[in-house]
């Protein structure tokens, strides 16, 4: 039997990396996925991949950071599957990570906070009535070690994303009487945004974790089963955690 099947799943982010990871996985175990990213392309592409190993799957184009695109997108989740079981919440804007304290500006922090945490919370709002209606709701966000260990030159990627997590935090508490979980993954993970971030001039990765398994995790082997253990059945006692899929890059520091 397929861990989650007759669940309903909507992933934002899943146009590449660690989101298409996950949308594939849980489409595999036997959800029925929404996939949602900003790029049409994407959405058609995973979709496509899906539906040819034989899973049931929906492409949503959603842009996190308008609250409308959020409720068309858990709307048509919903309209098309009956219900919704699962979000996760992947997506996020790493354009404007970087800065320091001292020249960090409001504008920058505030468009990091908009596709973030401000986004988790709208997704969270509109999903809440049809996770509650399933009667065992997940959510699962994205958050980072950044924000953990405070990495110099990175404030306002830092801030947003410990905000995710507070926001996890208090959701946990208020929620787990309406038997919804809410859970973080902090990863660290080999992908076409992280390259991006990382890369010298000619293309090739300059950073490689300081971590006892010294090297990137991939979407598909080491972080997307993480996913699906929290919104299966197995994760049904947890809520309020961080799960860090980072191989071992901050253990225990400043949790």
């Amino acid at each position: 039997m397929h861990r989650l099947d007759g669940k309903t799943a909507l992933i934002t982010g899943a146009g590449r990396g660690i989101g298409r990871a996950i949308a594939k996985l849980f489409a595999a175990e036997g959800a029925q996925v929404a996939v949602t990213s900003r790029t049409r392309a994407n959405v058609d592409n995973v979709v496509a991949e899906i539906t040819a190993a034989g899973g049931n799957a929906i492409g949503i184009t959603c842009d996190v950071a308008c609250e409308q695109d959020v409720r068309d997108a858990i709307a048509g989740a919903v309209a098309s599957f009956g219900g919704l079981d699962i979000l996760v919440n992947n997506a996020f804007d790493l354009s404007t990570t970087q800065s320091s304290v001292l020249d960090l500006g409001v504008d920058q922090l505030l468009h990091q906070f908009h596709t973030g945490p401000i986004a988790c919370l709208r997704t969270m709002q509109a999903a809440y009535p049809h996770l509650k209606h399933s009667g065992a709701g997940r959510v699962i966000n994205f958050a980072s070690s950044v924000g953990v260990i405070g990495a110099a030159g990175f404030a306002p990627y830092a801030m947003a994303k410990e905000a995710i997590r507070a926001l996890s935090r208090v959701a946990a508490r208020e929620w787990g009487a309406d038997a919804i979980t809410v859970n973080n993954i902090l990863p660290i993970a080999q992908t076409d945004a992280y390259d991006a971030t990382t890369a010298d001039e000619s293309g090739a990765a300059t950073w490689v974790p300081n971590s006892p398994i010294a090297r990137l995790g991939s979407p598909d082997l080491d972080i997307a089963p993480v996913a699906l253990f929290l919104a299966s059945a197995d994760a049904r006692f947890m809520t309020g955690y961080s799960l860090t899929p980072d191989g071992g890059f901050i253990i225990d520091t400043a949790r």
